[in-house]
């Protein structure tokens, strides 16, 4: 698993991440989940999302703006990362989605 993260370049209008650009933050192992998928299909629409649920390493720099590389396919995280520092197993949760149309 890579998780990759792009700094954001401001235009005159907006402002947006520069995923060409791209750094590396993390390469290494993590427990991956399914966790849901939904279909919708309509004439003029086809479209299935995939969701995963990843339990990092303690301690993995990892934001809720990233990307994520699994398996071959690109993920964007979802929501903040939940940092679970109690007990003996401690990690990072982390939710992943993303479209295929």
């Amino acid at each position: 698993m890579i998780i990759y993260r792009a700094d954001v370049e401001e235009s005159s209008y907006t402002g947006r991440r520069d995923w060409l650009n791209s750094r590396k933050v993390f390469d290494g192992l993590a427990h991956v989940q399914p966790d849901r998928t939904f279909e919708a299909r309509s004439p003029e629409r086809e479209t299935a999302q995939e969701r995963l649920r990843i339990f990092l390493p303690w301690g993995t720099d990892v934001d809720s703006a990233d990307r994520i590389r699994f398996e071959g396919r690109t993920y964007e995280v979802d929501g903040s990362p939940m940092h679970w520092n109690y007990g003996s197993i401690r990690h990072v949760r982390v939710r992943a989605w993303r479209v295929e149309h």
